[in-house]
């Protein structure tokens, strides 16, 4: 087996193809990312560089562990890919990067995210949180992340493909979700590009687009 690298090639996988892969692994986990925004709504909205999974904390190592053998998991320590049974201990496991060994390419990326027995938590800022049903939608029998959360963390420091999801992805969302989502950016991420245009001179916490203009 060739040492994988970060200049190894990802072969990117189908929502299919990962409930496949994880069919066996009986913990949380659950598209995330982009791929998790195309499942949702139903079409590509633009090309992947790889496909993202979560799980929380408590479930990666299970996770791993439950991989079929041709799969091996690595994460970066100190910018040095490290096989996932030799990182030390205390490390942040933050991805893990999920390699088939036979085919010789990048498969998967799994982000730690954290939870509760009822809730999913957000990472950078606990205080954000949804039930679990809320949080992970079943879209077509596959566990995937809800649209509204996953634009909540391409909000910190959105670069310009995040802003192509958030252009396809908020006109599609119910009045909840979209409410949801403005208020959890203006609480956690206030200086978001992105909640820029969530303000007005007269309603500071009110979102200006996506609202009926009045006629002059």
């Amino acid at each position: 087996m060739l040492t994988p690298t970060p200049v190894t090639p990802w072969v990117l996988q189908t929502p299919q193809d990962v409930a496949r892969l994880l069919d066996a692994v009986d913990v949380r986990w659950w598209l995330s990312g982009g791929v998790a925004l195309d499942h949702w709504l139903g079409r590509k909205i633009q090309e992947r560089g790889n496909t993202d999974v979560s799980t929380t904390s408590a479930d990666v190592a299970r996770l791993v562990d439950l991989l079929p053998e041709r799969f091996s998991a690595w994460v970066a320590v100190d910018e040095v890919l490290t096989p996932w049974n030799e990182v030390p201990e205390g490390v942040d496991v933050q991805p893990v990067s999920i390699h088939d060994d036979q085919a010789g390419t990048w498969v998967l990326r799994v982000n730690v995210e954290d939870g509760i027995q009822r809730a999913w938590l957000y990472r950078r800022d606990p205080r954000l949180q949804l039930p679990w049903e809320r949080a992970v939608l079943d879209v077509g029998g596959i566990p995937t992340g809800a649209p509204e959360v996953q634009l909540v963390w391409k909000a910190l420091r959105p670069r310009p493909q995040d802003d192509v999801d958030k252009d396809a992805v908020l006109p599609a969302l119910s009045e909840e979700a979209r409410a949801w989502w403005e208020r959890s950016i203006l609480s956690v991420h206030p200086h978001s590009t992105w909640s820029i245009h969530l303000r007005s001179p007269f309603a500071p916490a009110k979102a200006s687009w996506n609202r009926p203009r009045r006629n002059a």
